[in-house]
This record gives structure tokens, sequence and C-alpha cells, in this order.
């Protein structure tokens, strides 16, 4: 892993600059991007913030000031710098990713997944990190741009939401949630935003989600499995499809929680949740990755076989 000075010694060399979040972005990924390029900004530089999809993604991420200037793309413009935030690994960056690895020395990666590998020149890494809003505030710091409420906004987005409203982390996370909250930040209004709002059709869509609940038990472990299909998963928005995990995450009497979200017919988009146990082991081995609390993988196949797969690995470890 790098140093904060060599990140910043990087940022500081480029005039132009590409952010990058990850694929299927979540707030922790959006809030990366708008604080770094609103950061970048500051410092007189040029920048822009990209996703590497073109499908929309959650509307409720629109909130995050700067969100509605990322642009969804296929190509890497022509710039001095790339900055990766969030992502795991390099196949995260989407449809970026060809080109990311084609200029892996005008790459700088930050991050706080423990799976990450590091895939840039410099690569600044903290696994201990709860969120990696949480990493860039330092690194603004050390770069010396002032936190002001767009910066601070994007900023707590990510950090409130990979802590699960601040369930989980260091006792360090309140001390930067405080700084970030003395800019005059409306914290309610950002969990409500975030967190909190469902439409009538999300709530219909989880209650039969949570009807589905299956307890599976594999390698002296006890997971609890929502399977979503395709036409569960169309019936709510991305933001309920994607906070079904949180039920299943403490369910009395098992060690992990786990959703299979079908995007398209047989292919699936698996989150896994633990407070016992390091999912992000699990998650690799099938071919992603994430946090040891939380992680996540695609899968191929039926309902059952990619239930099986996961059992199978669950035994293994």
């Amino acid at each position: 892993m790098h140093s904060y000075a060599e990140a910043a010694a990087a940022v500081t060399a480029a005039r132009s600059v590409a952010v990058v979040g990850h694929v299927r972005p979540d707030a922790d990924a959006i809030g990366s991007v708008c604080a770094t390029v609103g950061a970048l900004r500051q410092l007189g530089k040029e920048a822009v913030g990209l996703i590497g999809q073109t499908w929309p993604y959650a509307e409720n991420l629109q909130t995050i000031p700067g969100a509605e200037e990322v642009q969804l793309v296929e190509e890497l413009p022509d710039v001095d710098l790339i900055i990766t935030v969030d992502c795991g690994s390099l196949d995260r960056t989407g449809r970026l990713a060809g080109d990311i690895a084609a200029r892996v020395e005008d790459t700088l990666v930050v991050d706080h997944h423990a799976s990450n590998v590091g895939f840039g020149a410099v690569n600044l890494l903290d696994f201990q990190a709860e969120s990696t809003t949480t990493i860039l505030g330092r690194l603004f710091e050390e770069l010396g741009v002032e936190l002001d409420v767009p910066i601070a906004h994007a900023l707590y987005a990510g950090l409130l939401t990979d802590t699960g409203s601040f369930r989980w982390g260091r006792p360090e996370m309140h001390t930067y949630a405080a700084r970030l909250m003395e800019t005059g930040l409306d914290v309610r209004a950002i969990a409500v935003d975030l967190l909190d709002a469902n439409s009538l059709a999300d709530l219909r869509m989880i209650g039969r989600a949570l009807a589905s609940v299956e307890i599976h038990e594999a390698g002296g472990h006890r997971l609890a499995l929502i399977v979503a299909d395709q036409e569960l998963v169309c019936s709510g928005s991305l933001p309920a499809v994607e906070g079904l995990v949180d039920f299943v995450r403490t369910v009395e009497g098992t060690d992990l929680g786990a959703v299979f979200k079908e995007s398209a017919p047989d292919f699936w988009h698996v989150s896994l949740r633990s407070v016992d146990m390091d999912v992000s082991r699990l998650a690799v081995a099938l071919g992603g990755g994430g946090h040891i609390p939380a992680a996540g993988y695609s899968a191929h196949g039926t309902a059952d076989e990619v239930t099986d797969a996961l059992l199978a690995e669950l035994r293994r470890q």
C-alpha cells in the first residue's frame, strides 16, 4: 500500500483527472466520485466523474451533490490521471476496465475493500476504513482541500451507508461524521434520501421477498437466504432491492445472510452479509470480493444451481 503523501503527489502532478466509481454504484461509490471531483476542481484541476456502464443507477443517489454530472460511459477521456474510487478490483470499473488496464502507470486506486490487491501505479488502500469516503477525507486534508457543504455531503453519504447508519465501525467514524456535520449538513434529510424512502411498490416487493426467506445449513454455518427472481427484482426500485440483504444480515440462529438478485435470465448478483464471519473470503472464492462483513459476486445458473454453489463453498470453508 502506498502512502497518503504518494497519492497526494500523484494528484498534484496532474492537470486533468477522470474519477471512476464501480458499476452498480452505491452511495459510497457515487459519494466518492462526487467528492473527489469537487475537491479536484477546488484545486484547479479539470475533473470528470465516470461510471463504466450505460444503464441508469439508483435514482436516490442523484440526491448527492454533483451526481447529476456523473457520466455513464464506455471509454475513458484523454486525461493525465485516472483515480478509481471504491473499486475493489479492476473488473469493478466495468466497461472502462480495458482502458484502465492499458494505463496502469497513470492510475491511482483509492479503496477499502479487503479483497483489493491493488491494480494501479499508486494504491491507497485502507482495509480498516469504514468507507472509501473516509480515506478520501484524509487525502483531502493532505491536499489542503476545504470541506464545503457539497463535498461534506458526498463524503457523509458514503460513511452513513457503508456503516449501516453507524451500527459498525471504529470510534473514529463518529469523530469523522462530526467534522462533516459541522459544515451544516442536514443529516436527517440525507438519511431519508438514501435509506428511508420507500414507495408502495417497494413495500409490497419487500413483503414478498421476506415471505420467501429460507434457512440452509452448510459446513457448520446457518444461512438466511432470499432468492429474488427477475419478476420480483423488477417490481421494486433498485435501492429497495439492494436493501433486502439488511433484513437477513442478523436473522436469529444464523451467522450469514445472502440475497440472490436475478438481473437477467439465470444471471444473478449476490450480496453477502455477516457479523460473525469473513464473507470477503467466501465472495473471492466465488469470483467476487468485498469487505469482511459485506461482500458480493455474480453467478450464472438456475436458482437451485447458484444456491448449491454457495452452500458447497460454505462447506469447503
